[in-house]
This record gives structure tokens, sequence and C-alpha cells, in this order.
């Protein structure tokens, strides 16, 4: 039995005849016909059924078809990864992305440009999402890399991860704002100070909140968040409305704001490249993988 008489067969059942199959194929239609006449033979059993006006498979034949099918899918699978082996890099990379990464001054968006010039044939794959569920599409196979916010130095199990962004995290409000107008410049803000304010914060599950939360619960409150938004840059606009106190990454000035740094070696912002420990990662996620540490790593 051979992968081109198993693709022969496959093709004249799709195409409920010889004639067709063969145009489709390239082929002489009696060479198809004794091909097919042949696999027939080895496996002892009619596969199509010749009698009406299409052809059509056999009680055997649609018995074998799935297994045909599943071994060409196999074979097919097989010469995609020795090509991306031997340089002729292909693939599919499916990447998540916090809101605002493409902003960092990293400057994401012109990496995957850059790989997509060197690797033409590699369709990568782009979606926004909160970093809990980046973390889940990870563990899940449905992503192979992400830039994620992360509230801890080390990864959970199974993920690993490379930290680019490591900045303080800072409150944010206009100058008459009766929080930060009861500090001097540059003087730390106590986590204890946020209790009963309108806070303006990311969402639950990005790492900015939870690393907000875990503060004020060690502070003995829980945080009042009136409004979120996922990128810093939305918090600042909020915040220089006067709807609140913005807490987000630092320590850049923000126009119209008064900036102040929270009073807390662990009030940190951090930003990572993250992908699976373990588990099969593709050659074209690993080409990508590496381009990005090292670029990144550079950057920082």
């Amino acid at each position: 039995m051979e992968l081109r008489q198993l693709r022969y067969f496959v093709t004249v059942v799709e195409e409920a005849g010889f004639t067709r199959a063969a145009a489709r194929l390239h082929l002489a239609q009696p060479g198809l016909s004794a091909q097919i006449r042949q696999l027939e033979r080895e496996l002892g059993q009619p596969l199509l059924d010749r009698s009406g006006r299409t052809v059509r498979p056999t009680e055997v034949g649609e018995a074998v078809l799935p297994y045909a099918r599943a071994a060409l899918a196999a074979a097919d699978g097989a010469r995609r990864t020795a090509q991306e082996y031997t340089g002729l890099l292909r693939g599919r990379v499916a990447i998540g992305l916090v809101p605002g990464a493409l902003g960092h001054p990293s400057d994401l968006a012109g990496l995957l440009a850059r790989f997509h010039r060197t690797h033409p044939g590699v369709e990568v794959t782009l979606t926004e999402d909160l970093s809990d569920g980046m973390l889940s599409a990870l563990r899940a196979g449905t992503l192979d890399l992400a830039v994620a916010g992360v509230a801890d130095r080390t990864p959970p199990a199974g993920l690993a991860w490379e930290v680019f962004v490591d900045v303080p995290l800072v409150v944010a409000a206009v100058p008459e704002h009766p929080l930060v107008g009861g500090y001097r410049e540059g003087e730390a803000v106590p986590v204890g100070a946020l209790d009963g304010h309108r806070l303006i914060g990311t969402p639950r599950g990005t790492g900015t909140r939870t690393v907000l939360e875990r503060l004020c619960a060690e502070a003995g409150f829980a945080p009042h968040v009136v409004f979120e938004a996922a990128a810093p840059d939305a918090l600042a606009r909020l915040a220089a409305r006067g709807l609140g106190v913005a807490v987000l990454p630092g320590p850049n000035p923000r126009p119209g704001l008064r900036v102040l740094p929270l009073d807390s070696p662990r009030a940190r912002g951090r930003v990572a490249l993250v992908w699976r420990a373990r588990g099969p990662l593709g050659p074209a996620a690993r080409e990508l993988l590496g381009r990005l540490r090292r670029e990144l790593r550079a950057e920082g």
C-alpha cells in the first residue's frame, strides 16, 4: 500500500468520479483506475461502487476512508516538520498580548515585523487578553507565547517566563487631590493611605491588579476600584479628569498629574514574555521565542 494510492482513493471519493479526480491529480484516467484496483486487490475488498452515474465508496470504503485521510494528514505533518527543521521555516505561532503592549518602547510590532520578513512562511496571530486568561491559554495550548503582566518574580508550575519590564507601582492624581496633596514631592505613599479613596486600576486578572489587591489585603482593607482600564495611559487619562487615584506602573511623569511611589518593595509592575515550560513547542514558535528573548533582553 502506497501513500499515493490512498491519496488517489480519497480524491476519487471527494470528486465522486474518476474523470474529475484524474484532472485534479493531473493523471490519465486509465492509470488512476489501475492504481485504485491495485489498492483494492491488496486490501482484498472493493472500496468504490462504480455501478451508478457517480462513484461512491462501498461500506468497506467508508470504513477505510478516515484511516486514509489520517495517514495522508500524518504524512503531510511529517513533511512540514522536516522542512521546518531544515530551514524552510513554516507553521503558525499564536501570541497573546496584554493590552497596551504594542505601545511599549521595546516596539513589539517592529520585532514581529522583522521576524515576518525573515520567515514569511510563518503565520503569526495576535490576540489581546488579560494576563490570567493568557496564562490559562498557554497551559491549554491555544497560545504559544504571551506578553503578560505578572504579579510574582517566579512563574507558576508548567510555565516559564522572562521579565523584561520591572518598575515600581505609583499613585497618580490631580495635584489638588487630598491623597497626593498630603505628601512631599517624591515621598512614598503608604498602602494603607489608599483606604477610603476612589481608585482607578486595571481589571481583575491583570498582574498590576493582583499586586494591588494583595498589598491592600495585607494592610487590612479591600481597594475601592471605581474605574477599570487595561492600558496604563487610559488609567492616567481617567485620573487627569479628577475621577480618582490611579494605581499604575511608573515612575515616568504624567502630564497634569502628581505622581508618587507606593511605599512597599512588593509594589512592582512587571511584564514578562511567557511560554510553556513543558509540552511541545514547534520550531516556528521556538525560533520566535528565541528572537523575542534576545531582543527584549537587549532593550531592557
